[in-house]
């Protein structure tokens, strides 16, 4: 099985490591089927598991990369990663600053981006699509990565990267799901909301893999790209919502453990 999936090539393996990011997406929010909600404590602790594991990959299987990619170029070895870090942070904020978008166990009228008519049920899917962007751009550019030979990238750490966003994918779904069927929503359409949140990352694992492999000297920034588009989305949404409760012990604890799993993934099979 994993010799069929090594000879395919980079674009398709991105699609298929995104399609299974945007899979454990659609289980999670599948949860609305067989409960109406979920204890907050145990959804604070699944948000910052998700955190854990982003700001884990971000830098192992991206930053750390990108800089011993740098360290035979003309330039400092810290200065793509520098740049490419800070980048990936300004586009997700111009981007959240333009998407109208509701972050969880906010009012309405709290909703970020153009002021827009939108119901609360789309602002709330697009608070959630817009962080999986960054997080289908890195398994995408991960995988561009090992096909373009360079020694610090390998498909098992690319295959590592997929499966610790798809884990923490799995919280996420369910964080859609349950806030929309508590405010009514049925559970068919609560879940094809909740799964409508990951289609994005496929597409943009797709990108990011065709992309690096045709400008294989924007590597480095590309992979320091999404590590910033994926810490900003960590700082400025998971953290501050798994410590919404008054227990913010709870959500600390889970993105420890979130770090701890993705840190053993990427070292173990990378």
């Amino acid at each position: 099985m994993i010799n069929w999936f090594i000879e395919l090539d980079h674009v398709t393996q991105a699609l298929l490591a995104t399609l299974f990011t945007w899979l454990l997406t659609a289980l999670g929010a599948a949860l609305v089927f067989f409960v109406k909600t979920i204890n907050q404590k145990i959804l604070n602790a699944m948000l910052g598991f998700a955190a854990g594991v982003m700001i884990a990959a971000s830098f192992w299987s991206l930053l750390a990369p990108a800089i011993e990619m740098s360290e035979d170029g003309p330039l400092p070895s810290w200065l793509p990663a520098v740049i490419g870090f800070l980048s990936g942070g300004i586009f997700l904020r111009i981007v959240d600053k333009i998407l109208p978008h509701l972050h969880l166990g906010l009012p309405i009228e709290e909703a970020e981006g153009i002021k827009t008519s939108w119901k609360r049920s789309v602002l709330l899917v697009l608070a959630i699509t817009l962080h999986n962007i960054p997080e289908g751009l890195a398994v995408g550019v991960a995988f561009g990565a090992v096909a373009a030979g360079l020694p610090s990238a390998t498909i098992a750490g690319a295959i590592a990267l997929a499966i610790g966003i798809g884990i923490q994918n799995f919280p996420e779904g369910a964080a859609v799901s349950m806030p929309l069927r508590r405010e009514g929503f049925s559970r068919t359409k609560a879940f094809m909301y909740g799964q409508l949140s990951g289609i994005v990352e496929p597409m943009a694992g797709v990108a990011g893999a065709a992309a690096v492999i045709i400008m294989r000297p924007i590597l480095p920034y590309a992979l320091a790209f999404a590590a910033g588009a994926m810490i900003f989305v960590v700082i400025e949404e998971l953290i501050p919502e798994s410590q919404m409760d008054k227990d913010t012990d709870i959500g600390t604890i889970g993105a420890m453990l979130g770090f701890a799993v993705m840190m053993t993934l990427d070292v173990a099979l990378g």
